[in-house]
Parts: C-alpha cells; structure tokens; sequence
C-alpha cells in the first residue's frame, strides 16, 4: 500500500501531469467567470513559446533574445503554407510549423553558434528584426502591416474546441521535451552549460551539441507560433518586431530558469497583467516594470523559485530529483585494459620540438620526449615552468607556435580537443573542472556515456542504463563518494571535488590519462586510495601525471620528466632524475627531505594554557560559539566552538569534508550560519554582509586563488587597496616575483604566483585577522618553502587561521590547533603537543608516517 500510494504521489507531482492539470483547472475557471477561453489558450501557446526559449536559458545557458524569429517565422509559414495544401487543416499546419522550423533552425543555427554569449543572444535578435523588416515591406507575400488573415480551421472551428486542441498540442510537446530533458543529449547540454571545456575534453562535439539543441528548441518554439496563427486565424509582423523579441525571455525569467515549469507560471503573469493592466492604461508597462523587478529582487529563481523556497526544497527541476538506485553491492572498480594496445615497443605519444609563448614570455622551447604505451610517467617543474600548458598543447585547448605531437603514431596538431579524446586521450584539470549544479553520480555518468560513445541519444532516458550506472557506482566507491552520490557538486568540499574530477578521469576507458596535480587538497587517506588507483591505472594504460608531491611522484613513476622555465632539463629513471644538480637548485630546494623549521623570530610553545607566549596578554580576537551552517538544507558545521586570540596562528585541520572551509566562509560572512554566533573584536558580526566583515578586518586568502583572470596582477591589488592597508613597497618586499609580474594578466600566472598575489591582495586590505585556506596547495616544493617564510612574516601584522592539509606546513609555524571531525571540534590545543602526537594524528587525520621519509607527516586538509 505504501508504495503504491508513494507511486500515485509521484504520478501527481510529475511536471506534465501538474501542467495538463493547471490548464484544466483554468479552463474551467474561465468558463465558470465568463473570461474568454482565447486568453487561456493563449497563456497555454505562450506556456510552450517560454518552454522552448528556457530549453536554451535553463538547460543549456545559451540567451536568445531573437526567439520571435522562429515564432513569428512560423506563423507565416502556416499562413502562407497552408493554404498551398490541399485539405489543410489544423494538424497539418502544426506539422508544417514543426518542418519548417526544424529547418529555419538547422540553417540558422549552424551559422549564428559560431558565436558565443551575448554575440549569440544578438544575432538572434538581428534575425528577429531582419524577418519583421522583410514580414512588413514585402506586402505582396505577407500583406505588410495588414497581415494574413482568413487562416483556416475546418477541424475545429470553434472557441473551445480549438482550446482543446492547443492543450493537447502544448501538453505533448512539453512531454517531449521534458523526455528530451532525461534523454543523453538533455544530461549533457546541462552539463555543457556548467563547463564546456570539461564536456569537451570527454570528447564531445559542444558546437554539434548545442545545434541540436537549438534545432529542438526552435521546433518547440515553431510549434507554439504556428498554433498562435490558428488562434488569431491570421499573422501579423508584430510578433517579429525587436519590441516583442524579450517577451518569451521574460516569461521565462518570471517563472524560473531552472525550473521546467516556470515558463508556465511567467506566461500566467504576463498575460494576465497585459489584459488587466491595459484595460487600465495605455501605459501600462509603467505598473508593469515594477512587478518584474520585485519578482526580480525577491528571488532569481522566479515564482516558482519563491514557492520552493517557503516549502524548504529550494533546489532546480529541470529534471526530476534524484539519481539511480544503489545497488546492494557495489562491485569493485577493475580498470579495463586500454584497447588496441597496438605495437608495445612503439610510444603512445610523441612530442618533437614544441614549443609556445605569451608574448615574450617562453613557456615551451623545443620540447621532445615520448610516452610509453604502459606505465606512469611523471612530468615535475618549478611553479610557471609550463607543465599544465604542455597538457594544454597536448589536448588541443592551445595550439603550438611551432613542433609537432602524434598520438599512436597519428599527428593530431590540427585535431579539435574532443577529437583528440575520442582517440583515447582523456586528462584532468590542475583548477578544479567539474559539472557544479549537477550531482556527483551525473558528474561521472556524464563521462560514462562519453566513454560509451552515446553522444546525441534524444528519446530513451539515460537513468535507464544499468550497465552504465553500475560502473558509476564503482567509481564513486573507488574515490570514496558512494556515500555522497546524490549531493549536488557545488556543496562538495574541495577534497571531495577533486576525487570527483578524478572519477571523471577514470571514466573515460582512455589509452592515455593525463593527470594535472590529482593528488592536491586531498588529505592522506584519500592519497593513498587514489595513488593506489593511479599505479593500478599503468599497469594497463599510459598515465603522464603532473604532480608536486615529490616523495610519491618518485616512488611511483616509471620514468620523470623535469621542466624548467620552458626547457626539458632532465628526464630518465627517478632516482637518476631526483639527485640531477639542475633538478635540485629549480625544483626541490635545499630544504627537500627536511621537517619544516619554525622561524627563529617566532618562537612557539607547547603550553595550550599560553596559547601565545610571545604576548604579554592573551585577548581573544575571534570566537565562534555553537556556530552551525550547511548547504542546501544540510549541516556541515554542527555546534562549532572555537576562539583565535590577537597575534595568533591557529591551524584548522582535519580530512575532507569536516567542515574546515565552511566555517572561512561563516566567519567571512559568505555563508549564514543557521545558529550560534560569530563575534570578532566584541563585535556580534553574524549577520553582517562580507563586506562589512571585511570592513572591520577580516581578510580571506581562497581556495583556488580566485583571481580576476581578465585583469592584470597590479589591477588586481589595486582593486582591494585600502587606507591602512600594506603599501606596494612592502608587497615587493614580500613576495618580489610579484614586482616582475605587474603586467601580466592573472590567468597567465603560475600556481605559485597566483598564491603570491592572492596573498598580497588580502594584505592591501588593513587587516587584522587573515584566513588563509591551502596556502601551500599545487605549489612546488621550492615555492612552498618561499611561501611559508612570506606566511611567517605576516604574523607580524595579523592573526592567522590556517587551514592546510599537510599538517607538518602549518604546525611547527602554529601556536594552537583545531582538529574538526564532522563539524565539532574534536580535538583544541597546542600544535606543538598535536605535532608529537603521532597516534592522534593518525586517528583523527589519517596520517601514517612513512618509514621513507620519517621527518614528513601528512594530514587531511578539507
């Protein structure tokens, strides 16, 4: 009875049978007031004119503010079409509205998606307004600004019996597109919309892809501007005008982008105020403006938005909510032996002479080396010595300035990137590259279905495939997300994140994986899982990995390769590579193999009762108290308790996804907390916006670094200096590559160098308390080393919470330390007494101390 009754529940909330059910209801309610059945059937067509249009907003992200070409296009058709056919009738006016706008669809598309973004959205309404100047001045076809009239309906003459027809009509096309929705091609337009490149790299054709998605979403909207023309019985140039092209973006926006059925609820507003407001006035869109920026401010999901949020399920229904069944056992992932191994003897991939620069800056100069069939080959460098724009060369993002690459033999310089994956080359991202608004589960389904070759499926749902999601499950169990499966990516920490991406990876079935920094923000645990992973993986397959833990790279690797301000300086045997000179003095620094130093100007004590023994008071600066927040509903942060004294470092640790960046952005104010409160200085700041935090001290060096890609290093200090603030004298005192970088735009900057200026820019504000979250993340050993000795220094100027991964970075540099274990602290004292503690460390962090490297501990770090 439960599941029956649980069936029948889910039958009523489906978003066709809510849609068939509204327009019911309305149409009744019309009859019953007298209201004429002619503006429901019109909230009806205009329901589906929005639906379409939200096809490419909502699910693809593509605006096109020139749909009324299609519309209006077709109403024409059916208009002047019609009446060529023999026996028209009503069904074969849609059937020419569908064709024709299929084809207008198809020939438009292929040129105006050469462009993207607002060149997209304006080429429409170029088309839009082309076709009203064509649709008003050549009035022996269309009868100008007359129109066509007397288009004929012989199978439903009537009011109401055409309003019956238009229902099912709408209905059904909703339905397909709903099934498009859940179909391969409606999973990955949405993930294309979250991350082209991504989609691209699992060897996806993005621009066949949004063609064909721009074809189904002008037939839809060709449907509803055929219907349009029955129901006028007639076309006019109007709807093509430029004054009418936002109408369906409009409606859609009202309703909910991220909503299937938002369209329907934004056409019910617009129409209905249209006929009351005008009834009023002339000018009526004075009162009308206002409403639309109300809906506007009060939630950027629309109505519907607004609705889901009262009921606490404040979430998108493009598609309906959930992923597939887990199984009762999941199998082990088993990598799959990389088809065709062809010749072993032969390399996989071979590089001759590359070589690229920016400008003057050289980030490859007659690069040659070749990759084994099998095995792990690593390729290190010094922060900025081109490695990532080497896989960049390597996956066709960039194109070489000269040299020449052929994957098994087969040159591929000119090859598009998603041609170089379909020929078995699949890579991960040194910044994270995920699919954010879509679940963990369709993270990797979505590369599943790429390594399966299912590129344009536009019927059968793509849930549906046991097979397929089998092997989801498998590498979610691999990385240790099967408990996590369901979350939607953008409340993953970073950890989680990265051993998503790396699921991604996997799922390709590549003969070639190559692996940008996989092992960065993880904490010890998760390292090893997904170092095991990557050994098992050469066994089978050739895996070039970029990676800066250099104690694993040189007990994993087969071969290195070492790279250093553009050149090849070394490659051979590791241990060969790891005592080069050159190797050493760019690479690992003098300092490699040794546990990290305290500075000798900032002594530390192990007393947790004297957290600060360098003050002559203790004064705390920060208190969290029973602080609890969470994302999407959920908690992440459960009674949190923790205090940051004036002067003080503090280390925040613990493994993936306890909590550690989620409270940096409670106390930055980023993320409300639910309960308990945030004091800095006396001061309640709970509910203060993050720039009035800011205001009053607090600065936030990210994850990610985050800086303004498009600007140049100096605008982007420019851009957070403050009165009081560091002067730019003593930034080029801290870090001086950054003086040398002043020019150059922040996407072209190293790892290394991002962190150098996304700390430099939270000094230009007069800070009194820095958090600094993975400070030494993705950076060489070198630069780690640089960094750490710059963090050190800023004690000087504020109190520091640290949140780090590796434990040994942060502690001998930390008076105090907090260990969070699901959200609560879990362990608060001195860092001293938790640096000796190795059996604590290794219950509440992961951390095994190797026997390889004594000095060198490990610890989780999201």
């Amino acid at each position: 009875m439960t599941t029956l009754s649980s069936k029948i529940a889910r039958a009523w909330s489906h978003p066709i049978v809510v849609l068939a059910v509204v327009l019911l209801v309305t149409s009744g309610l019309a009859l019953l007031t007298g209201m004429p059945i002619q503006r429901v059937t019109q909230i009806a067509i205009y329901t589906l004119y929005g639906a379409g249009v939200n096809f490419l907003i909502g699910y693809l992200g593509l605006v096109p503010f020139g749909a009324s070409f299609f519309f209006g296009s077709a109403s024409y058709a059916v208009a002047i079409l019609g009446g060529m056919v023999s026996g028209g009738n009503e069904i074969v006016a849609v059937m020419i509205a569908t064709v024709f706008s299929l084809a207008l669809a198809l020939v438009v598309g292929a040129v105006i998606l050469r462009r993207r973004g607002l060149y997209f959205s304006l080429l429409t309404l170029a088309c839009s307004q082309i076709a009203f100047e064509i649709a008003f001045k050549w009035t022996s076809v269309t009868g100008g600004e007359n129109g066509l009239q007397n288009v004929v309906r012989p199978l439903f003459p009537s009011a109401n019996a055409f309003h019956g027809f238009a229902l099912v009509v709408v209905v059904g096309v909703m339905w397909i597109l709903w099934r498009i929705a859940h179909a391969p091609l409606g999973r990955v337009m949405q993930a294309l919309r979250d991350n082209e490149q991504r989609v691209a790299s699992l060897g996806y054709d993005t621009y066949r892809t949004k063609l064909v998605a721009v074809i189904v979403a002008g037939g839809a909207i060709g449907v509803a501007g055929g219907m349009m023309s029955l129901l006028l019985q007639g076309v006019y140039a109007n709807n093509l005008n430029w004054q009418h092209a936002g109408d369906p973006v409009l409606m859609a926006a009202l309703g909910g982008v991220h909503q299937f059925l938002g369209p329907l609820w934004g056409a019910t507003i617009f129409i209905v105020l249209e006929d009351r407001l005008s009834a009023v006035t002339e000018n009526w869109w004075l009162f009308f403006a206002p409403i639309i920026i109300a809906f506007a401010l009060l939630s950027h999901e629309g109505v519907q938005g607004i609705f889901q949020r009262i009921v606490g399920r404040d979430r998108w229904t493009l598609t309906r909510w959930g992923i597939p069944d887990r199984p009762a056992s999941i199998p082990p992932y088993r990598p799959a032996a990389a088809a065709d191994q062809g010749d072993p003897s032969r390399p996989i991939l071979t590089v001759c002479d590359l070589s690229k620069s920016f400008g003057s800056i050289v980030t490859q100069s007659g690069i040659s080396l070749e990759v084994g069939r099998t095995g792990l080959h690593s390729l290190i460098g010094p922060n900025g010595a081109g490695k990532t724009t080497f896989f960049n060369l390597l996956t066709g993002v960039l194109r070489p300035d000269a040299g020449s690459i052929a994957f098994d033999g087969r040159p591929i310089v000119h090859l598009a990137p998603h041609q170089r994956a379909r020929l078995g080359m699949a890579r991960s991202f040194q910044i994270l590259s995920v699919f954010p608004n879509l679940t963990a589960f369709e993270n990797v389904r979505v590369a599943v279905q790429a390594a399966d070759r299912r590129w344009y499926g536009l019927w059968r749902d793509a849930h549906a495939d046991e097979a397929a999601n089998l092997r989801v499950w498998s590498l979610l169990d691999a990385v240790g997300l099967a408990d996590r499966a369901a979350e939607i990516c953008s409340a993953l920490s970073h950890g989680e994140k990265r051993l998503l991406e790396i699921a991604v990876s996997l799922a390709t079935r590549a003969r070639l994986l190559l692996l940008d920094e996989p092992l960065a923000g993880l904490a010890e645990s998760d390292r090893k899982i997904v170092g095991d992973l990557i050994v098992r993986l050469a066994k089978s397959h050739a895996v070039f990995l970029i990676e800066h833990d250099i104690d694993r790279v040189l007990a994993m690797s087969d071969r290195i390769t070492v790279l250093h301000q553009g050149r090849l300086i070394a490659d051979g045997k590791p241990g060969d590579v790891a005592g080069h000179p050159e190797v050493v003095s760019a690479y690992l620094g003098s300092a490699h193999g040794a546990a990290p130093a305290a500075p000798a100007a900032l002594p530390r004590t192990a007393d947790p009762a004297q957290p600060a023994a360098r003050h002559a008071e203790y004064r705390p600066l920060l208190e969290l108290a029973g602080v609890r927040a969470g994302y999407g509903g959920g908690t992440v942060l459960d009674g949190l308790d923790l205090v940051v004294g004036a002067g003080e470092v503090v280390a925040l640790l613990g493994r993936n996804g306890v909590g550690k960046t989620t409270a940096l952005r409670t106390i930055t104010g980023v993320l409300p907390s639910t309960a308990g409160s945030v004091r800095f200085d006396g001061t309640d700041i709970t509910r203060l916006r993050p720039d009035a935090i800011n205001r009053l001290g607090i600065s936030l060096v990210p994850e990610g670094r985050r800086l303004f890609p498009n600007l140049s290093v100096m605008e982007n200090l420019k851009l957070a200096a403050r009165p009081g603030g560091a002067s730019l004298a003593e930034i080029y005192d801290l870090f001086p590559r950054v003086a040398q970088r002043l020019k150059s735009r922040a996407e072209h900057l190293s790892g290394g160098e991002r962190q150098m200026v996304a700390i430099a820019r939270a000094l230009m504000v007069p800070s009194r308390l820095i958090l600094l979250d993975e400070p030494f993340e993705g950076l060489a050993p070198a630069v780690v080393q640089e960094v750490r000795a710059a963090v050190a220094k800023l004690t000087t100027r504020a109190s520091l919470v640290i949140v780090e991964h590796h434990a040994e970075s942060v502690l001998a540099m930390a008076d105090r330390a907090y260990v969070l274990v699901n959200g609560r602290v879990a362990y608060g004292g001195g860092a001293a007494d938790l640096a000796a503690d190795q059996a604590l460390q290794e219950r509440l962090l992961g951390i095994v101390q190797t026997t390889d490297a004594p000095a060198r501990t490990r610890s989780a770090g999201r």
